[in-house]
């Protein structure tokens, strides 16, 4: 009995992290090598551009960058990224409440007059997957 459980057990994980993809994300078109690029996975329309679910950063060379989340559940996703010039680890914004620095979405979503909808940036990534966004 002990056999047979400890089998179906070994084969549930099997299972479990066999669905479990990696997502590379392409950022080109930045102005300059200067600082770091931002990236913020998104799991919910609820939470998108409010609670990030993974992020990850990563150095800028000759005007792109590219940051790989491991082992995601296989699901949909959206994504917001940044380019932090000045390394301070937030998105900069003017008196007016408008971004100072360059940001970008998944899908190359933009909005009008505000930031892009979730459904304009959101995605399926169902196995290993990269994605590519321009500033």
């Amino acid at each position: 009995m002990t056999k047979i459980i400890t089998i179906t057990i070994l084969f549930i994980c099997n299972l479990m992290s066999a669905q479990n993809v990696k997502l590379t994300v392409a950022v080109s078109g930045l102005k300059n090598d200067t600082g770091n690029v931002k990236v913020g996975l998104y799991n919910s329309e609820v939470t998108f551009l409010k609670t990030i679910y993974k992020s990850l950063a990563s150095e800028i060379k000759d005007n792109k960058a590219v940051v790989t989340f491991d082992n995601l559940p296989a699901g949909v996703y959206a994504i917001s990224t940044y380019h932090d010039e000045n390394s301070n680890g937030k998105l900069d914004r003017n008196a007016m409440g408008i971004p100072s620095e360059e940001y970008a979405a998944s899908n190359n979503a933009k909005g009008f007059m505000g930031p892009p909808s979730y459904n304009d940036a959101k995605f399926t990534v169902s196995k290993d997957s990269r994605i590519e966004i321009t500033f």
